[in-house]
């Protein structure tokens, strides 16, 4: 059975991701609209426009795309890293019984697909764009699975947040080792000695966020100037955040009780405000609430919206918008193999590798799930719009051409898998139905 104090914050977290999907959905239509409209120009002039700061000969002027893909990307990698570091510890990644099947799913997920790609590319300059296919995109796929409603048991929902978090842990090792170059190793020496001390800290209960945050944003610039890409700062710098709280509940009340009894007692004003010790009060309720929240928690709490409301829309906001024109060089076969990797890959790789898991005795289904309904997400998760539209940046980067078909195959592999999993699940959904 699901514990309710993890079933609350899933459905949540499903509702958030939910909407998420449907604003990512939303924001790649404005997209290619806007870039294949008159006011095609501003599109693009927008996200090449410089911004940044400087003093003397030291400074850092970026294009507004650079500080969406690689400064505000960062922030949705650190929750990413969070979402690992928590279902690695509490989550459904916490034991070998309960990680098997979705770890079994996740691999599937990456490899199969991959492999795939690799068989059917037969041109050495776009073989790079290997890791494209791996991803599954969490939103757009939670999305489709709140609109099939009573389609879909929580326990898939769990399932596939648990492989879709597999898969990302995945993509983001792709990236730290295989798209990233010119590696500056004293720089990164530097960073990583950083890292060494905030994890140090954490061990000690020593967490300060404005200390994180400081330390952070110097990560983040040594690992951009080091070679490494930096949104990877992001996910180790979201592993020396703390998930145990300073305060055991019993602790935390008995001190709540005494704030609460000093507050009563604190002298009343005639005036709309309050008395200097009702306010030194309220000062200790303020870093008790702060010793009682587990850090994780609370910053993942806190970032799920602006991830999912603001950094992912205007992420596809400004990657989405392919130019169709009639002088366009597009690599067709590109477009083709991706959508194939992410349509046929993600099917056969999640599909088979569970089969293998649950013959072998390894992992069971998921409570209320049938084999139909896991092949239905297996098709699901070919749907892979965020991640794999930030590694083909990566990947054909100075490569316009190839870039745009990447996504131009991104998204039409996304679209088919979205309509074709849905169906399924759809089908198996009302199949189980009228057999209980």
């Amino acid at each position: 059975m699901i514990k309710t104090y993890l079933l609350t914050p899933l459905q949540k977290f499903i509702k958030i991701e939910s909407f998420s999907g449907i604003l990512l959905f939303t924001s790649a239509i404005i997209a290619i609209l806007w870039a294949n409209s008159t006011f095609g120009e501003s599109y693009t002039a927008l996200w090449q426009h410089e911004v940044g700061f400087g003093v003397d000969d030291f400074g850092l002027r970026k294009s507004l795309l650079f500080w969406i893909n690689d400064g505000l990307m960062a922030i949705f990698f650190f929750l990413i890293g969070l979402e690992i570091k928590r279902e690695l510890v509490v989550g459904e990644l916490n034991s070998i019984r309960k990680a098997t099947f979705p770890i079994f799913a996740g691999i599937g997920g990456m490899i199969f697909p991959l492999l795939l790609f690799l068989f059917l590319n037969d041109k050495p300059e776009t073989a790079h764009g290997w890791g494209i296919p791996m991803a599954t995109d969490i939103a757009f796929t939670l999305a489709i699975l709140t609109l099939l409603k009573k389609s879909v048991p929580i326990s898939l929902k769990i399932f596939l947040t648990a492989f879709a978090i597999i898969d990302d842990l995945g993509a983001v090792i792709v990236i730290a080792v295989f798209y990233s170059e010119g590696v500056d190793w004293v720089l990164l020496g530097v960073s990583i000695g950083l890292l060494l001390i905030l994890f140090a800290m954490s061990h000690k209960g020593k967490y300060n966020k404005f200390v994180t945050i400081g330390l952070g944003a110097v990560i983040w610039v040594l690992f951009l100037k080091s070679g490494i890409h930096p949104t990877i700062s992001g996910v180790l710098l979201a592993f020396t955040i703390p998930i145990r709280q300073k305060l055991d509940k019993a602790t935390f009340l008995k001190e709540l009780s005494t704030i609460s009894e000093k507050l009563a007692l604190s002298g009343k004003t005639d005036l709309p405000i309050h008395s200097t010790d009702a306010i030194k009060q309220m000062d200790n309720l303020d870093d008790l609430l702060d010793d009682y929240h587990s850090p994780l928690q609370n910053l993942e709490h806190k970032l799920h919206g602006w991830v999912a409301y603001f950094i992912m829309p205007v992420f596809a906001l400004a990657n989405a918008g392919v130019v169709f024109a009639s002088d366009m060089h597009l690599e067709t076969d590109l477009m083709i193999h991706i959508s194939i990797a992410l349509i046929v890959g993600k099917f056969l790789g999640v599909s088979l590798f569970s089969y293998i898991a649950v013959k072998l005795k390894l992992a069971e289904l998921p409570t209320s799930a049938t084999a139909w309904q896991i092949m239905g997400i297996a098709i699901l998760s070919g749907v892979g719009f965020t991640m794999s539209i930030f590694i083909a940046n990566l990947a054909y980067i100075g490569n316009e051409a190839f870039i745009d078909s990447a996504k131009i195959g991104i998204l039409i592999g996304s679209l088919i898998a979205g309509v074709l999993g849905a169906l399924v699940l759809q089908i198996a959904g009302k199949k189980y139905r009228e057999a209980q």
